[in-house]
């Protein structure tokens, strides 16, 4: 069972089979698919989006990185960005908060000034599963990682939290824990981390309007992830109604829904891992980032020979995936050292 490659093909394949539902309703998805959803990738290759373009751009960055502090890896993300921002590739309608951001880093612009800070779009952490997947990384040094690569586009405390939960998230799952447990140990760490700014990664970027103390900027980031994990707990405890997950926590536009409903349908489909995916690519919302980090978190569980093999084949960057695959798990960037 390899949970890396499983994690990683999830988040290409999920994104892949959200890819043409996204901007649709079910009603429409029913009418092009089918009252089951589409259930199978289209395409030779078959095509992703800008999800896992920057998921591979992180994690590239992590794959080149000697050490993982943030001067070392910060100037790798922004060339990983800027790269992917510049790419005849990058047609896949990116997110503008992404755009708007990389463009200020490709000007050279400290990140701090370059980044979004009142935006928490999913962006923020549709791309950031690969840092739960180095292994042995120090949870700390996952933590800045993730909150870092974050903030360099979305500058909301709530971003960077859901950002740090959805790579927590993929840890705990690579390491072997039951998908039913990780609600319950997300809402322990937003609880353990309320109030801890990480001033080593993010420098000033608390010092916005409305923040007094590094404290209380993030501590709204937790609170919010919060509710949409309690949202989530109170939506599994009812009976699936094998409807629009959409309506059960959030449209996943902004990153804590984002990692809710992503969790939402790995979740009622734990056992399945193709069902989770197809659940998430018949939604409302951004159908796309639903499916990646439900099949994210769904290959993390389960492992690689959980997808149909013809899917590994057929993936848009496939040799990619599998080079990082090893990659990371060889990668010599494993702490802060």
């Amino acid at each position: 069972m390899d949970r890396i490659a499983g994690s990683l093909y999830g988040l290409a394949f999920g994104d892949a089979l959200g890819k043409p539902t996204e901007f649709l309703t079910v009603a429409e998805i029913n009418e092009r698919f089918g009252p089951s959803g589409p259930d199978d990738l289209t395409g030779d290759p078959a095509l992703v989006t800008d999800d896992t373009q920057m998921a591979l751009a992180v994690a590239w960055a992590l794959h080149d990185a000697d050490r993982l502090t943030a001067d070392a890896l910060e100037p790798l993300l922004r060339e990983r960005f800027v790269a992917w921002a510049h790419s005849p590739e990058n047609n896949r309608a990116p997110g503008m908060t992404c755009l708007r951001a990389v463009g200020g880093l490709a000007e050279g612009t400290p990140w701090v000034e370059a980044t979004i800070t009142g935006s928490k779009g999913c962006g923020a952490n549709m791309r950031v599963t690969p840092v739960g997947l180095v292994p042995g990384l120090d949870l700390d040094v996952l933590a800045g990682v993730s909150q870092l690569q974050a903030a360099m586009t979305h500058g909301h405390p709530t971003a960077l939290a859901a950002s740090e939960l959805t790579a927590y998230a993929t840890r705990l799952l690579v390491d072997g824990a039951d998908l039913a447990d990780v609600p319950d140990a997300l809402l322990a760490r937003c609880r353990d981390q309320r109030t801890t700014y990480r001033d080593e990664w993010l420098g000033p970027l608390w010092e916005m309007p409305g923040a007094t103390t590094p404290a209380d900027f993030i501590v709204r980031g937790w609170d919010e992830c919060v509710v949409a994990l309690e949202q989530l707990v109170a939506a599994l405890a009812r009976p699936d109604d094998g409807q629009d997950a959409c309506l059960a926590t959030g449209e996943a536009w902004i990153a804590e829904e984002a990692l809710a409903t992503g969790l939402y349908c790995a979740l009622r489909h734990a056992d399945d891992p193709v069902r989770a995916l197809v659940r998430a690519a018949r939604t409302s919302g951004d159908s796309d980032s639903i499916a990646a980090l439900a099949g994210a978190f769904v290959g993390a569980a389960h492992g690689l020979d959980a997808w149909p093999a013809d899917w590994v084949a057929r993936i848009e960057y496939a040799d990619q995936l599998a080079a990082l695959t090893s990659g990371l798990r060889a990668s010599g960037a494993t702490s802060s050292a």
